[in-house]
């Protein structure tokens, strides 16, 4: 009788029938950065992501950081690195991913015109975004997809300059990491865009670190005290370390994807991160190398150790490929 009441509790608690939990799988890759050498493959008629389609299309929902603007037109900022790639490459994109995020310190890299027009780009590819918009509203306004009847709030944020970049109250840019607005935005998923569950994405960390910063560690906390389920990062261009705050998962930095921009080993080798969800939040991860050659371009290794995580774990272990 016990056991009867309680499995009833819990269907009422959850709303879903009991016998079988829905679930859904998202893939996260990392920088991609789709002008030189990879843009060149793409408009030869390559596809720098083919390495990783299988993986891509074993999973429901597929998103990477687009660490650069698609666009015609703007003008190069004034910094060491300016990345511009042609609207050619989207319908590429769309073939392996479901949507991109915005929040970093190259999507402006072209003015807030070549931002826009590529707000339109995608839009016209059928690709979804997170963390940009016409304007501020707009670019702290959630991605919210509903799979196996769990409806997911994506958010996206930077906090690597130039904040020149963040949209304004009637400009076009990006969601800036501010503390007071990260925890209104994650709540506001929750109860405006009625979100079960709520992952955030980072453009945060310096550069070349293997390990997170006391500034991203706090944050990290700060969000799913707030009520996010998972953290993901990129920006520091290699990977760095992954903890469990309240059983709930923080990648710092999945690393590279794309990128021809180089200049160590540690930055040519990436993670693609597939996690599992459930109404219950993240139910487990996997990580899946990418080696990443010269000109950019990665091609998924099957065979070097990286991180993995089931629920109930007190800690991340170690996966090749996926198996434990």
């Amino acid at each position: 009788m016990r056991a009867w009441i309680a499995a009833v509790l819990l269907w009422l608690a959850h709303g879903w029938a009991w016998a079988e939990d829905p679930s859904f799988t998202l893939v996260f890759a990392g920088d991609m950065t789709l002008d030189d050498a990879p843009g060149a493959l793409i408009e030869r008629g390559g596809d720098p992501l083919q390495s990783f389609a299988p993986l891509f299309a074993q999973v429901d929902v597929r998103i990477a950081n687009l660490e650069c603007v698609v666009a015609t037109g703007g003008e190069a900022a004034d910094k060491v690195y300016t990345f511009r790639a042609h609207p050619r490459v989207l319908p590429v994109l769309r073939r392996h991913l479901d949507g991109v995020t915005l929040a970093n310190n190259h999507s402006g890299d072209y003015g807030r015109a070549a931002f826009a027009e590529m707000l339109g780009h995608l839009q016209a590819a059928g690709l979804a975004q997170a963390g940009g918009g016409m304007n501020l509203a707009q670019a702290h306004t959630p991605w919210v997809l509903e799979r196996a009847g769990v409806r997911v709030a994506l958010l996206s944020y930077n906090e690597f300059m130039p904040r020149s970049f963040e949209a304004d109250h009637d400009a076009p840019g990006i969601a800036w990491s501010e503390d007071e607005r990260v925890v209104a935005d994650i709540r506001r998923a929750r109860q405006v865009h009625g979100a079960h569950l709520v992952v955030t994405f980072m453009h945060w960390g310096w550069e070349n670190e293997p390990a997170a910063n006391p500034r991203q560690r706090r944050l990290a906390r700060l969000m799913i005290d707030a009520g996010a389920d998972a953290v993901i990062g990129g920006h520091p261009h290699v990977t760095q370390d992954i903890e469990l705050y309240r059983g709930k998962p923080v990648i710092y930095s999945v690393g590279n994807f794309v990128m021809k921009e180089t200049d160590n080993d540690a930055q040519r080798e990436g993670w693609v991160l597939r996690m599992a969800f459930d109404r219950l939040g993240a139910k487990g991860f996997d990580t899946h190398v990418a080696r990443i050659d010269l000109d950019g371009i990665p091609a998924r290794d099957a065979t070097t150790p990286s991180p993995c995580w089931r629920r109930g774990e007190a800690a991340v272990g170690t996966c090749v490929a996926g198996v434990p």
